[in-house]
């Protein structure tokens, strides 16, 4: 495919019936690893995971790094990639433009809670920077109205939530993403505010499962670090073992 195809196709299953399951990858032998099951339509990088591989603390890993580990994902599979990438560094639609030149054709860009304005600005620059290159890219807007909420009240993070996710959607944006344990109360009026399959979610420990979510008309589902945790837990485990005299299990898979 090419790019330009690459990018509608992850349109396309953002806007499908069913949600969109996307596991996350760090580097190119997780994102082959995944890309050769036959359920994998799509792969997203994991920003968190990308920083941590290199020794950065979430959110501080230099632009020029994540998009050269981000690129490399790209050219390692055929399946689209969709790329978290931050807060846009500081410039979304360069940054973008950028993602789109390394082979990128989707995104995670985060508002963290910046004035709505500025956050509305952003997602049009990004859209902007899709068009631009020719492409329809598919922006996962990220509000963090429940992950920097503090102790404000629930209802509160709802709200903000529905009207950041309104506007970014009338800004151009394919769906909006908004992390946190979402239980199905607050799921529901979440989509009954911004959109049947208009919802990106996460999967988190204590959340719903993906066809609980699917059945409240969410559009995808993601697992950011989660994916590396549970990997790092496995090497960990295995290396407790090994010190105590055990020794690699039987069946492991030779994926690299």
């Amino acid at each position: 495919m090419t790019v330009a195809e690459k990018a509608q196709t992850l349109v396309d299953l953002h806007r499908a019936p069913g949600i969109l399951r996307v596991v996350n990858v760090w580097d190119v032998v997780s994102a082959q690893a995944v890309a050769a099951l036959p359920e994998t339509a799509a792969i997203a990088t994991a920003g968190h995971s990308i920083a941590a591989t290199f020794g950065y603390p979430d959110g501080s890993i230099p632009r020029e790094l994540m998009l050269d580990m981000v690129s490399r994902i790209a050219a390692a599979v055929e399946v689209p990639v969709s790329a978290d990438l931050d807060d846009g560094y500081g410039d979304a639609g360069e940054t973008t433009r950028l993602a789109i030149a390394a082979g990128v054709v989707g995104a995670n860009i985060e508002d963290r809670l910046k004035p709505l304005a500025e956050s509305v600005a952003d997602v049009a620059a990004i859209v902007a920077a899709g068009e631009a290159e020719g492409i329809p890219f598919a922006l996962n807007a990220r509000t963090d109205a429940f992950v920097r909420a503090g102790d404000r009240p629930v209802a509160q993070s709802i709200a903000d939530a529905i009207e950041r996710g309104r506007a970014y959607l009338d800004a151009g944006a394919t769906t909006v993403f908004v992390p946190g344990v979402l239980d199905a109360e607050v799921t529901g009026q979440l989509v009954a505010g911004i959109g049947e399959n208009r919802i990106s979610v996460i999967g988190l420990p204590g959340a719903l499962t993906a066809a609980e979510y699917e059945a409240l008309g969410v559009a995808r589902i993601s697992y950011g670090p989660m994916t590396q945790r549970v990997a790092l837990t496995a090497l960990q485990d295995l290396a407790s073992s090994l010190y105590a005299d055990g020794a690699i299990p039987e069946g492991t898979r030779a994926l690299n």
